[in-house]
């Protein structure tokens, strides 16, 4: 598979995995797992051709480490980023005193209103380095990085998640706890 596959399925797999299942006719379970069978089967019947090799190759493979394969390789589910209901089993984690937020230039005024509001998705996204979170900032603009007061978002009451691939996750990061990184 060359990068514009691996690329391609990959954004399939986001879509169906995290967002919109139904609309290749597939099922999640409460923890957000599916067999890898019925992706395949369901993708198939709606022109995205994937065999387990693919998949595999992408959930190993893939730098971000957005998805995840049971222990008996017969599932396949996302780390994080999900609008749908699932419970991914996260266990409230004390955070490091600082994360990092990439965004786009273009979103800053709305950021210095609301802070980090999660959207669509479960939780906000934040990184555990400046370096990670400059990368997610580049792919939607000219890249900003904010730096995240989570020691005092924590002894203030914020939860803090931390997924399966390292991205922390909470549910809300008050403008007040933001600044940008110089």
């Amino acid at each position: 598979m060359d990068k514009k596959e691996t690329i391609q399925v990959s954004k399939f797999l986001s879509l169906v995995l995290r967002h919109d299942p139904g609309s290749i006719g597939l099922t999640l379970d409460h923890q957000g797992w599916t067999s890898i069978d019925s992706l395949i089967t369901c993708a198939s019947q709606h022109g995205m051709h994937l065999d387990r090799e693919s998949i595999g190759t992408i959930v190993r493979e893939s730098e971000k480490q957005r998805f995840a394969l049971s222990e008996d390789g017969g599932s396949i589910r996302a780390n994080q980023g999900h609008s749908v209901e699932v419970d991914l089993g996260y266990v409230p984690t004390a955070p490091p005193d600082l994360l990092y937020h990439g965004t786009a230039e273009k979103h800053l005024a709305s950021i210095r209103e609301q802070g980090l509001i999660k959207g669509e998705r479960r939780h906000v996204h934040l990184s555990a380095d400046s370096d990670t979170a400059f990368k997610v900032g580049q792919r939607h603009g000219r890249p900003v990085v904010l730096l995240v007061d989570s020691a005092t978002m924590s002894r203030e009451g914020a939860i803090f998640f931390r997924s399966a691939n390292g991205v922390w996750l909470t549910d809300h990061v008050p403008a007040q706890r933001l600044r940008e990184q110089q």
